[in-house]
Parts: C-alpha cells; structure tokens; sequence
C-alpha cells in the first residue's frame, strides 16, 4: 500500500515538474556590429519555451526585415550553446530604399496611383520598400470596388538596379466580366421598406458589387429607429450571378413619454401640477413613416395640442413630405394655429434638407383689448431647415451623441392695419462628450430670433420647463430672442442607471415690454431605464440674475418614455 502510494506521488510530482519548461534564452546577431543593431532595433521576443518556437520567431524577423528593405537577408544558422542557449546569424546583404514599378494605365488609373505615392508617370509610379505591401493591398481594393472582387496583384520581373532600387512589372488578373448585384434577399425583416434599400442605403439591383462598401452602409440601418443589423451581410456567387443577403431585425420603435410636474404657485402658495403626453408611432405600415401626437396642459393654463406626420421617400423617390398641426391656447387670451408643409431630402444616413411653407392664423379671444397687445393676425412663411443626427448605438440610455437642427423662416404677417415682413430663425444642437464609458459631459444650446418691426404678445416664442431652462413653469416665457445653454455631467453607474447635474442658463429679450434679462437654472436628477422604459427624475431651481434663490420656486419634473 506505501509503495503505490509513493509511486502515484512520483509519478504526480514527475509530471508536474514537465509541465513547467525551461525558458530558452535567444541571441541573433549580424555580420556587424551595424547590422547587429539594426536585429535589436526590431524588438524580437529573446525568452522562448522550446525550438519550435525559436524557429517561429526567427521567421517573422526575416519577414520584417523584407519589409524595411533588406529583401536579400539569409539566415545563417541556428546554434545551441547549451540547455537554455541558443544563437542565430542573419546576413542582412543589401537594402533596397525605393522600387520603380511599371504598370499598365489601362488597367489601373493614375488617380488612384497619386493616393499612394508622390512620383507618378504614365508608365511607372516610384515607392519606399516599406510602403510596397500597403500600397498593393489599397490598390487591390480600389480594384474590387470597380466590380472585380476576385482581382490578383502581384510584382512580376524583379531586378536589381543601381543605388539600392528595383524595377518590377505589376501583373493584374481580373476575371473576365464585372461582378454586379443581381438579386438582393432580405432575411429575418421581410417587409423592410424597398425605398429605404435604395435611397437611404443606396443599395440596388445592376449596382457594382463591392463587399466592403455595402457593409460600411448596412451598418446604417442601426440609425433607423425602427430596424437594426443582426450581422453582416453575406453574398452567394455562382457563375452568372451575385445574390446579397441581408439580415435585418424590426426594432420597437414607437414611444410613449410623458411627464409630471409640480411646483408652488407665487400668487396663490398653493401646491400646482402640469404635465404632457407625448406619442410616436413608427413604422406601423412597414413604410419607414412616423405619426407623432403631443398634448400638453401646464400650470398657466395653456395647452398645447401637436400633430405632425412624416411620409418618407413617395413613390420610390428620394423626395418625402412632413405635415404639422399645432393649435396652442392661452386662458381665455388668445388662440393660435400653426400648419406646416415640408419636403424633405436625405441627403444621407446623417443629413437631411427641408424647404415648405408654414402658415400661422391667431385669434384674439379678449372681448376688451385697448392695448392691442394681443390681436388677430395671420403669417405666411416660406422655410428652409437641415438637420445632421449622428448616434451612438452602443447606448441604450444615450442613443443620440449629437443633432444640429436650423431652420428660418420669412414672409408677411397681415393683421386689419396692412401687412409686414417678418423673419424667424430656430436653432438647436445638442452633443455628448464621453469621457470614459462612466462618465460623460452633455450640453445642448437652443434659442430662436423673431424679426419684425413690431411684435404682438400672441406671436411671440414661449420658451422654460423640462425641455428648455430647468427650474421655471413649462412656456412661462415670452420673447422675440431668447437662448438656452443646458449641461449635465453624466454618471452612468450602469447600463440601465445614471444620475446627472443640472446647470442651465438662459438669455432672453421681449421688446413689447422693451425687457432683457438673464436666467440660471440648478438641480440634479438621475434616470433609470426599466422594462417599462426610461425614468428620469428632475430637481431644479431658477433664478434670474438679479434675484436670490428661493427654495419655493423649486421644481420637480417626472418623465417616462416607454417603448412599444
């Protein structure tokens, strides 16, 4: 029993000290000192577990020095000096700096050879040996974006020239016809908009088929907010035909967000609520459409009604049309219409152009109104917009890393007295500074200008609340100029949680009153993405510039966005 016991032991420790090999040290030298020094400058692994690896090793620093010119080098020998020794001697002969490479200008452009080096001619272009593996990979592919995906390049009838340089052939072989789309399948979202294919992705049948392309533009579909990539796509050859594949996945993209707000009113004390229902519904047809409907009642007594539909590439075109209704009523002061009809162009994944007219009717519902601060009136504007949306896809609290939207606007305002010119101006951007993946820096400018010789209280812009200065009654502002700054610094506990600073400033002016003043906004809040969606929670106190702050003119804004 005790010798097979020991023997189990033997045999355990015996395996055990295997398991661990001695390290074999590696020296490689040159024919000089020079050369030597030239083998050190390429930092080669020295410490190896066993010859195989050596041998790995040795390969690679010959493959490098090809790449630095020495196209010649030979390796002498590999010598064990003993049990943890080995030597190596590399003869590195000459290196070769530049190499002259012919070409055939039928086959290749000259344009795409200027890319790549600096002395182009009609038969020969000149590069640094270093830059010959690189300059044939992007030639290759500039090759294969013109239909030929299975083109070969090589360097043929290479020769030693005088002063360390090569002359060589540059042989190309490219199938006999060119590679287009043929067919395109789609897999997973069959009833993914075909208008969206070609106008949004600019992908087609008859197109020139070239892989890397397409997969740079199909990761455009994780801009949609109605579809995502499920992988890359993939492509079926056969002697006549090129057939893509690719798989998309329909997303939840309609929303649902509203929010709860409260506060102390000034005059009265007492505890007051406003709020609104924001719906969005996208994509329902399978036509990339969105439908988009706002409520809004806040502490003023003002509601807000919005309704605006967007139909995407009509009839196969590139060309879509977005409509807007918004009637917005204050007390029993005044009411006002607003309708709007746009052409838009996507120019590309990120891009897109706006031109149409709004019109604007407002009626006066005071039966006294000696001042004529408020009135009826009508306006009639021609308007241009551009809008740029780049996201971030990776984040699901933050999908949207930053927007720029302007637009103007100009025509006549025509009231019982005559008419007048008028401009308006809008601007919005917001944009997400990530720090690290915890930590980012967010900040959103906003404002507008109305331009006019006079101005009524009824046409003027109502700016404050959750979605403008934090910390004041939801549109509790009037003005002919305003503009906001709002940032936060974000932290991001988790994927799903994040708590945030609040900081807004505001300046306005309101020339009826003949008014400027500045605004600041403080507070903190934090949100919390759950299966019902994402939750946030506000807390902000405002003040103008001049006055101290007041603890009752705090407020709290509650919000849930739920997607369905």
């Amino acid at each position: 029993m005790r010798k097979t016991t020991f023997l189990v032991l033997y045999i355990y420790v015996l395996f055990s000290f295997q398991g661990f090999g001695q390290e074999i040290r590696l020296k490689v030298s040159g024919n000089t000192e020079k050369e030597t020094k030239v083998l050190d400058s390429l930092g080669y692994n020295k410490i190896h577990p066993n010859y195989n690896s050596i041998k790995r090793e040795l390969d690679s620093l010959q493959n490098k020095l090809i790449n630095i010119g020495f196209l010649e080098n030979e390796l002498l020998d590999i010598t064990k000096k003993n049990d943890t020794s080995f030597t190596s001697n590399i003869n590195l002969k000459n290196k070769f700096n530049t190499i002259y490479i012919y070409y055939n200008n039928e086959e290749i452009d000259k344009s795409t050879l200027n890319l790549i080096s600096n002395a182009v001619l009609d038969d020969y272009f000149v590069l640094k040996i270093a830059d010959i593996e690189k300059a044939l990979t992007f030639i290759n592919s500039e090759i294969s974006k013109k239909g030929y995906p299975f083109s070969k390049l090589k360097l043929v009838d290479i020769t030693n020239e005088p002063n360390a340089t090569l002359k060589a052939n540059l042989a190309l072989e490219t199938p006999d016809r060119k590679r287009t789309i043929n067919d395109i399948v789609l897999k997973g979202y069959t009833k993914f908009p075909q208008s969206y294919l070609k106008h949004f992705l600019k992908i087609k049948p008859d197109q020139v088929f070239d892989l890397n392309t397409i997969q740079t533009k199909t990761t455009q579909l994780n801009n949609l907010k109605f579809a995502k990539e499920l992988k890359p796509p993939e492509v079926l050859f056969t002697n006549d035909s090129t057939t893509l594949y690719l798989y998309i996945e329909k997303t939840k993209s309609n929303t649902f967000d509203g929010f709860l707000g409260f506060g102390t009113n000034e005059e009265t004390g007492k505890l007051q609520f406003d709020g609104y229902l924001n719906l969005n519904l996208n994509n329902n047809l399978n036509f990339g459409e969105s439908l988009r409907l706002l409520y809004k009642s806040d502490e003023n007594d003002q509601q807000t009604f919005e309704a605006d539909v967007s139909l995407p590439y009509l009839f196969k075109s590139p060309i879509g049309v977005d409509l807007l209704l918004r009637i917005f009523r204050k007390d029993s002061s005044f009411t006002t219409t607003n309708q709007s009809a746009k052409i838009h162009y996507q120019i590309n994944p990120k891009h897109k152009a706006f031109g149409g007219i709004l019109a604007t009717e407002s009626n006066n519902l005071l039966s006294n109104n000696t001042n004529q601060i408020i009135t009826d009136y009508k306006t009639q504007y021609y308007t241009f917009a551009y809008q740029f949306i780049n996201p971030q896809n990776y984040n699901a609290l933050f999908p949207i890393n930053s927007k720029v939207f302007l637009e103007t606007g100009f025509g006549d305002r025509t009231t019982d007295s005559g008419s007048e010119k008028q401009t308006q101006l809008l601007f919005e951007a917001h944009k997400i500074f990530n720090l690290n993946l915890k930590n980012s820096f967010y900040i959103r400018l906003n404002g507008a200008h109305l331009i006019s010789d006079s101005y009524f209280e009824n046409e003027l812009m109502r700016f404050g609340g959750i979605n403008s200065i934090r910390g004041f009654e939801e549109n509790s502002l009037y003005a002919t100029l305003y503009g906001v700054v709002n940032t936060e610094y974000r932290y991001q506990i988790s994927n799903t949680i994040f708590i945030h600073s609040i900081i807004d400033a505001a300046y306005f002016e309101n020339k009826i009153i003949n008014t400027d003043e500045k605004l600041f906004g403080y507070g903190f809040g934090f949100g919390l993405l759950t299966k019902a969606g994402l939750f946030r929670f506000n807390y902000a106190n405002g003040k103008t510039e001049n006055s101290a702050f007041n603890l009752s003119n705090s407020k709290i804004h509650i919000s849930l966005t739920t997607n369905f």
